[in-house]
Parts: C-alpha cells; sequence; structure tokens
C-alpha cells in the first residue's frame, strides 16, 4: 500500500531523513521506533504531506504523492493521529468526531459517530462534553476516533501512549491491536519500543533520519542490539 524510497527531508539546512526506505502492505502493522530526534515524527509529517521531502519518492496504492497537499492525501485515506492529541478543546467530543468526517458523505457521519461510540463507550458517555475535559487517555481515544472518521486506509499513529498512564498505555495498545485484527493498516511510532514491536507485524529502528535495522516485530524484540538500545535489556 504504501511504498517510501530514497526519502530525505530537512528543516532549514538541518537534515532530518536520509535515504529513507520503507513499505507497508495491506493489512500490517508496521512500527517504526527510535530515539527522541531519530526523525520518527519528521517521517510521519512528509508521509501525511505537513513536511516536504527534499529527494526520493512515497507512492500510497501505486500513484506518487510526494508532492499533493495534505488535504488531498486525506481524501485519498492517508489519515495522522497527530502527537501529542491535538484535539479541539472547546468543542464537544461528538463535534471534534464529526470534523473528521469532513471528507465523508454527510449520510456516512451518523454511522461513523456509531461506530467510534461502539469502541469508544466513554466518548459515548461524554458526547457532549468539551473535548478538553477529558484525560488524556480519553483524549487519545477521541484523536484515533476522530481519524476513524474519515474511513482511513492508512493511519499513522504518532506516539500515541505518550504521557498516559500504564494502565491507559495497555488499554490503547490492546485498541490498536484491535484495529490490526479488524485488519486496518496501520504505521505506528511510539516510544514504547517493547509495545510497539510486540505488536507489529514488521518493524524499522530509524537512527538519526536513516533507517538501521528492520524484520519482523519478534525479530528485533529478540534483536541483542535493539535490547540494549531501547529496551533497557
Amino acid at each position: 500500500m504504501l511504498e517510501v524510497a530514497a526519502l530525505s527531508s530537512r528543516y532549514g539546512r538541518i537534515p532530518m531523513l536520509a535515504d529513507v526506505d520503507l513499505r507497508v502492505g495491506r493489512g500490517e502493522l508496521v512500527a517504526l521506533v527510535g530515539a527522541n530526534g531519530a526523525g520518527k515524527t519528521t517521517l510521519l509529517r512528509v508521509l501525511s504531506g505537513v513536511q516536504p521531502a527534499a529527494r526520493g519518492s512515497v507512492r500510497f496504492e501505486g500513484s506518487d504523492v510526494t508532492h499533493i497537499s495534505p488535504r488531498r492525501r486525506v481524501r485519498m485515506g492517508i489519515v495522522q493521529v497527530p502527537e501529542g492529541r491535538q484535539v479541539f478543546g472547546p468543542m464537544s467530543v461528538e463535534d471534534n468526531l464529526r470534523l473528521g468526517a469532513f471528507v465523508r458523505p454527510a449520510r456516512e457521519a451518523a454511522g461513523g459517530l456509531e461506530r467510534v461510540f461502539a469502541m469508544f463507550p466513554i466518548l459515548a458517555a461524554k458526547r457532549r462534553e468539551a473535548a478538553g475535559t477529558l484525560s488524556g487517555g480519553q483524549q487519545q481515544m477521541l484523536a484515533i476516533g476522530r481519524a476513524l472518521m474519515t474511513r482511513p486506509k492508512l493511519l499513522l499513529l504518532d506516539e500515541p501512549s505518550m504521557g498516559l498512564a500504564p494502565r491507559i498505555v495497555a488499554e490503547i495498545f490492546s485498541i490498536i491491536r484491535a484495529l490490526r485484527d479488524a485488519a486496518t493498516t496501520i504505521l505506528l511510532v511510539d516510544q514504547n519500543a517493547r509495545a510497539a514491536l510486540a505488536i507489529a507485524d514488521r518493524a524499522y529502528v530509524l537512527e538519526v533520519g536513516r533507517i538501521a535495522l528492520s524484520g519482523s516485530g519478534a525479530e528485533l524484540l529478540d534483536n541483542p542490539r535493539v535490547q540494549q538500545a531501547y529496551l533497557g535489556l
């Protein structure tokens, strides 16, 4: 579904990605792990079109999307759940979700809401409340639900467990696993390398803007280099 070839990007004169090759197959959950500053969020921003590519290519379902707008990418099915959740705090939970359906026909919004509320019952209970009053875990559920309202073909998840209590982290990863089991194609970035690799079909390790290792999630969990650098073993 997604093919990234020799991709490079920079912030001004500062290189952030260099010759990144990566692929995500339909229905796969692919994890991207690495230290802070390795370029993981930059890569997702390039894939969603927010950050420009300096060189290389991004192909989605066979089409070159390297230089098309973020809005067109969303309409094609590439949807990102941003780091830090970025919900619209003063707006209600339901209105946040309805904003996610802006690319879908109006008649589909109601069905989308029911699907999200079935997945996240707490959001149904709080549908009239301001999103800013939710807990961090509830806001993360809202951010994921808002993305699902677009009916994404490829879901980009950026640090979904960031800043959450361990119990809530386990719940968020259970949700991600359920999405994978429902054949949602996912590219997952998370500092919790152990949890990310444990549910990944395949994974990549990004170091200083370059892909350093790749393999199945299980292979990288057992890799001594990964264990020492990212798993604290």
